[in-house]
């Protein structure tokens, strides 16, 4: 079962149940996070949690989009994306043709190419914010390290479910001996 959440840039967005579950959790472990070890109060902590989950969803969404991009410029667009836990997958139309590896590995890489360069803004940002000896750089830094740990890197380990997966399949297709007839 998924919820529909709208479209943007053409792109239909839906959610699993357990996005939402999975942004609670994050926003009470984020909230926790303020409260313990940066000193806000639970007010503050609350606002902060919260603040923590909307930009783990838009950093999600941005490296969606960097896919979506990368898609449309193949001539093959995404039809549309689905949030599940606190991650997301792309979605391409069913009866889609047989594409050329070329074009998956550029589909593939929109997404980490776009949350590497959310991580370098990112960091740019967390960078001033440290100088300033703001309270809330710790929001930053973490806006950081998810855009490059998981929606980066993580994004290119070859899992079954990621871009990396995609990656080795075709990799290891490439490597494959031809069929014999």
């Amino acid at each position: 079962m998924a919820y529909r959440l709208g479209t943007l840039g053409g792109v239909k967005i839906t959610a699993r149940p357990s996005a939402l579950i999975a942004s609670i959790a994050l926003w009470a472990v984020a909230t926790e996070v303020a409260t313990t070890f940066f000193g806000a109060t639970l007010a503050a902590g609350i606002v902060q949690g919260l603040v923590i989950t909307l930009l783990h969803w838009i950093s999600d969404l941005l490296h969606q989009f960097g896919h979506a991009i990368a898609a449309r410029s193949t001539g093959y667009p995404m039809s549309g994306l689905r949030l599940w836990f606190l991650l997301s997958s792309g979605l391409y139309p069913l009866d889609e043709p047989e594409l050329p590896a070329s074009t998956h590995v550029r589909r593939a890489l929109g997404g980490p190419i776009m949350s590497l360069i959310v991580t370098v803004i990112t960091g740019v940002i967390a960078w001033l914010l440290y100088n300033t000896g703001s309270p809330y750089t710790w929001i930053a830094v973490f806006v950081v390290l998810d855009n490059l740990l998981v929606l980066t890197l993580g994004a290119l380990l070859p899992l079954s479910f990621n871009d990396g997966g995609t990656l080795l399949r075709l990799w290891r297709a490439r490597k494959a001996p031809p069929a014999l007839h």
